[in-house]
Order: structure tokens, then sequence, then C-alpha cells
């Protein structure tokens, strides 16, 4: 299952905007990185980005700046009125098309999914997300799991699940032992 097929790092592009849901933009960056992943976390908005619950977070880019081709994959995190902004953005839609089309892994959490529906990736296929989102998930044959994989496709359902979520992206993008190790690290229960 892992993506790993060089000694470089594997670089993860994190696109958000205000009102991405706080926990699941840190979550998946923070784990990731300790799995020592090179991630960004780059805005369609400012530069500080105004998280639904209140956090303020400072991107490392602003999307404009970064070239998602270069990324092994991308993780988009929910947040009602951040994904509104992400599935209308037409370089966000454009960067996710362009790695499903390279066979590079891409992620969504929460309401997340919808941005992948936008951006037509994962017609046909098994995908979870937050139950509120379920009716509005017309393209996908939707699981009621924590965490779903689906080819490169990883999604999962919410906050609750945000740390799950990350170790699995580990487990697929770096390896199981890598995976192990970070579950070990924060004292939690390994993908």
């Amino acid at each position: 299952m892992s993506g790993k097929t060089t000694d470089r790092r594997i670089r993860v592009l994190i696109p958000v905007a205000d009102g991405t849901e706080d926990i699941e933009a840190v979550a998946p960056a923070d784990l990731l990185r300790r799995a020592g992943c090179d991630v960004c976390i780059a805005s369609v908005d400012g530069e500080v980005v105004a998280c639904g619950r209140g956090t303020r977070l400072v991107a490392d880019a602003r999307w404009e700046t970064v070239d998602p081709a270069q990324y092994d994959a991308i993780v988009v995190p929910g947040g009602a009125h951040g994904v509104e902004r992400l599935a209308t953005h037409p370089g966000v839609l454009d960067a996710l098309r362009a790695a499903a089309a390279a066979d590079r892994w891409i992620a969504a959490i929460c309401a997340g999914p919808l941005v992948l529906q936008a951006a037509g990736v994962i017609r046909g296929r098994s995908v979870t997300c937050h139950p509120a989102t379920a009716a509005r998930l017309a393209d996908a044959v939707r699981q009621n799991e924590p965490v779903v994989v689906n080819g490169r496709i990883v999604t999962s359902q919410g906050a609750g699940t945000a740390v799950a979520f990350a170790l699995t992206l580990i487990q697929c993008l770096c390896g199981s032992e890598t995976a192990r190790r970070v579950a070990v690290d924060i004292v939690a229960p390994p993908p």
C-alpha cells in the first residue's frame, strides 16, 4: 500500500480557505510532518486563514505561488465555508483533476469529498464523509466508515476521525512501519 518509491521526501499539499475546519487541516499537517513528509498548507484566501472554529492559521504559501504538480498528494480538509470556497476554486479543481490523471494520492475529510466531487474525481468510487454531507455526495458510493481507502483516494468522516485519517495517509504514503511509529509517538491506535 505504500506510495513511497524513492528516497526523497513525500510532498503533500493541503489547500485551505477561510472557514476550513481547524483540526481537519492541522492534524494531517502535524502528523504527516512527524512522518517526515514535506507539507505545504496553501491558502486560496489570505496569508492568515480564519478557520471555522476561530483558530488563525498562518499558511505556508499562497495557492497561486505553488505548483500542485510537484506534490505527491493533495489533502482537502472540511469545514462548510472552506469547502464551498475550495469547491469553486478553479486552481484547486484543476490540481485535483491533474493529480487523479497522474495517479497521485488524493484525500478529503468531512465535507471535503464535495470538493473531490466538484473536480469529478470520485464518480462511482467508495468514499466516506460527514453524515450531514452524505445527501449532497451524489457521484460516489458512500460507506459509513471512519476512513475509506479506494485506490489512491482516501476519505474520512470528520473532526473526530482526523487522527485516524492522518495515520491512514501516512500508511499509504510512507508505509505501515512509519504509520505505527507515529501512532506510538502520539499514543494513538495504529491504522
